[in-house]
């Protein structure tokens, strides 16, 4: 599928936010001000970027403890985004979801969760909402190679081949659940598409660090599944190239792999190469958007480490949703 110039320039930025935000927060997170387990995202960018670019804020999406990517992917405000992890009046969900909780309705993100597998019936349920809304919108269920295994995922599957339902599955294989490994963990079939696929449902494989392909595989996975052919997943190969959470030592990965992967497999290396061979986008112009980023990050951290914490007097609000 060929993007046009300004298509090419904002999946960039996109993807160049997403980076320099987990970057940031890696560094922040020493400091000791940022409470609570923090899972960053740094590696699969192509995979938030390249499904998200498809969607309209009506659109629906629910995430995993490791979800900075795809808020910042869907739309969610950076500066709302920093103060919420900082645990900061003003933040997304004014201080009290912290990294792994982030929601903003007014974009389809319906949360991150600290449950591996746990949003998948969430998004069951917003596709049965988008499906009852005749509107041909869809809803997203994000999820990595260890959520695959859980009952709570193989549930929804079903749920959704039976009703029908226009959700997706998008498994991030990012060949480590936590600290165990793949190949270990996901038994000797280890391709997590064909579970979906076992349920009834058409299935699609892309490599997650390459941003084009991610793209174009979804726009075809999301062509069948708006013309009301039911639910459908994906399964993406990508890295990330940080622990599970911060402060994970990694003693489980191999000699010399980190450095391999951050070599080989950088998506934003990947397509900056891309477009600069092609003639596409000068790469000046890509140097230029990182500049624009940097100084939006400095800008968010600031603002979030100057922010005052949530009133005590708020903390029984934002519990319960009102109907």
């Amino acid at each position: 599928m060929q993007l046009s110039r300004d298509q090419l320039l904002r999946a960039y930025r996109q993807m160049a936010v997403i980076r320099m935000f987990e970057e940031r927060l890696h560094e922040e997170i020493k400091s000791g001000d940022i409470a609570g387990f923090t899972h960053l995202y740094c590696g699969q960018e192509a995979a938030a970027v390249g499904v998200c670019e498809h969607l309209a804020n009506d659109d629906f999406i629910v995430s995993t403890h490791r979800g900075h990517g795809h808020c910042i992917a869907k739309g969610c405000d950076v500066k709302g985004m920093m103060k919420e992890i900082y645990g900061r009046a003003g933040g997304l969900c004014n201080g009290k979801s912290g990294s792994m909780h982030i929601a903003d309705l007014s974009v389809g993100m319906l949360g991150a969760n600290g449950i591996v597998g746990a949003g998948a019936p969430q998004a069951v349920g917003a596709a049965l909402s988008a499906k009852i809304d005749g509107k041909g919108k869809v809803a997203i269920a994000f999820s990595g190679d260890g959520a695959c295994n859980q009952g709570t995922t193989f549930e929804a599957m079903n749920m959704a081949v039976v009703t029908k339902a226009p959700c997706i599955f998008v498994f991030e294989n990012n060949h480590y659940s936590e600290h165990t490994g793949v190949d270990y963990a996901v038994g000797t079939n280890r391709d997590i598409a064909s579970r979906a696929e076992a349920f009834g449902m058409r299935v699609w494989r892309a490599n997650g660090c390459d941003f084009f392909e991610t793209y174009d595989t979804m726009a075809e996975l999301l062509d069948y599944v708006r013309a009301g052919n039911g639910p459908a997943a994906i399964e993406l190969d990508t890295e990330r190239f940080y622990g599970h959470f911060e402060g994970d030592p990694q003693r489980y990965r191999g000699v010399g792999e980190l450095d391999r992967i951050r070599d080989e497999r950088d998506c934003l290396k990947a397509f900056r190469a891309r477009v600069g061979d092609a003639g596409l986008i000068d790469i000046a112009d890509l140097d230029a958007i990182d500049a624009e980023v940097a100084v939006l990050i400095e800008a968010a951290t600031a603002e979030a480490k100057a922010a005052p914490p949530p009133d005590p007097a708020t903390v029984t609000t934002d519990v319960y949703a009102a109907y």
